[in-house]
């Protein structure tokens, strides 16, 4: 077996280690690298080596299974439907932040790394929307600071659903709540 593959191949038992002990933890933050290297049954190092740190293997996690969500039937139906661009965003938001609501701990643990470490250089999922509403009228720089901010406020937001609640009286475990906000963040971020 050449290297390559076998790199490949410790990658993906690191990924499935990761989301196994993450899963199965209360604060998926607390998954140590050692307790995902034993369960991958590689060296610890192969963390770093392969990833870079313990926080961008954890946020690579999330990354497939959102990549894997991203594919689905519901979310093509949307990209197919001939919405306008601030429509599908609207609709895509809402899918998304349904699922950062429903696997909290798992948006608690990455939080940090999206907002302080992503590459800020690749596009996200947002950004063609975002440039489509604006038909040339912001530049692309413009329209990828838009698009980040769109996603990273909306989960820091979710990510403190707890304190919203409590300070804002905003619950956004309640899907139409959750819904008016996602509408409201799009609104003021996409000026029509």
């Amino acid at each position: 077996m050449d290297k390559d593959t076998k790199l490949q191949i410790t990658k993906d038992k690191l990924l499935k280690s990761t989301f196994e002990l993450m899963e199965e933890s209360d604060d998926p933050l607390a998954v140590t690298s050692r307790q995902i290297a034993a369960a991958a049954d590689v060296q610890a190092s192969m963390i770093n080596y392969c990833f870079g740190s313990r926080e961008n293997l954890i946020y690579q996690v999330f990354q497939t299974q959102y990549l894997s969500f991203l594919g689905t039937e519901e979310v093509q139906k949307i990209l197919s439907s001939g919405m306008s661009p601030k429509d599908i965003l609207k609709k895509l938001h809402l899918l998304v932040a349904q699922v950062l609501v429903e696997n909290h701990k798992f948006t608690r643990a990455i939080t940090s790394f999206v907002l302080f470490k992503r590459d800020l250089t690749r596009q996200s999922f947002s950004y063609p929307y975002v440039y489509k509403h604006y038909r040339g009228s912001k530049s692309e720089s413009e329209c990828m600071l838009i698009a980040y901010e769109m996603s990273t406020m909306m989960q820091l937001l979710i990510c403190r659903k707890d304190e919203l609640k409590a300070g804002f009286g905003i619950d956004l475990d309640d899907k139409a709540q959750l819904k008016k906000y996602v509408d409201l963040r799009i609104d003021l971020l996409l000026e029509d």
